[in-house]
C-alpha cells in the first residue's frame, strides 16, 4: 500500500479565562478507507457545553525511504505517535499535513508551526513498522579517534623510521 488514508480527530474546548475563549487539540487519528480522499469536510462528532470534536478527513500518510531513521525512531519509542500540523482557518483549526516522521515534526515546530502528536493506532503501527523492516539499515558506528595531541605526538616517536 502506497499511502495510509486517515482522518483527524479534532476538539475545541472552552475555556474559562479572560485573554483566550478557547483552545484546540488534535486528540486522535483514525483509518479512513471508508471515506472519500478529497473529503475533509469537518463533521461534527461529538459536542456538549464544553467541548465539541471534529472528524476532519482527506489525509494520506505517505512513507519515504529518505526519512526511515525518523520512522524508526517514532515506531520504536514506547508511545508511537502520529503528528498532525494545523493553521487557526478563521474560526476554526484546520489540519494541514499529518506525518509519521520525528523528523518531519521537529521542523514543523522549529518553523513555527502548530504540531500536536497522538498515539498512533494499531493499523498504522503495522503499516509502518512493515515499511521500516522492509527499508531500515542501522548506521555503520565508527570509533572515534579523539583529537588528542599528547597521544599523536607519542605515535611519532613511536614510529621507527
Amino acid at each position: 500500500m502506497k499511502n495510509f488514508p486517515i482522518a483527524v480527530i479534532i476538539e475545541r474546548q472552552q475555556l474559562e479565562n479572560r485573554w483566550i475563549a478557547e483552545k484546540w487539540e488534535v486528540v486522535g487519528v483514525v483509518p479512513a478507507f471508508d471515506t472519500p480522499a478529497l473529503d475533509n469536510v469537518p463533521r461534527r462528532i461529538f459536542a456538549d457545553a464544553k467541548r465539541e470534536q471534529f472528524l476532519v478527513g482527506g489525509f494520506a500518510l505517505e512513507l519515504f525511504r529518505d526519512e526511515v531513521d525518523n520512522y524508526h525512531l517514532n515506531i520504536t519509542s514506547p508511545i508511537p505517535k502520529v503528528f498532525v500540523m494545523w493553521r487557526l482557518d478563521e474560526d476554526f483549526a484546520r489540519p494541514t499535513i499529518v506525518t509519521v516522521s520525528y523528523g518531519e515534526a521537529a521542523r514543523f515546530l522549529d518553523s513555527g508551526e502548530q504540531v500536536d502528536g497522538v498515539a498512533m493506532p494499531e493499523e498504522i503501527a503495522n503499516w509502518v513498522g512493515d515499511f521500516v523492516n522492509t527499508h531500515y539499515k542501522p548506521a555503520v558506528r565508527k570509533k572515534v579517534r579523539r583529537n588528542d595531541p599528547l597521544t599523536q605526538a607519542r605515535e611519532k616517536q613511536v614510529k621507527p623510521s
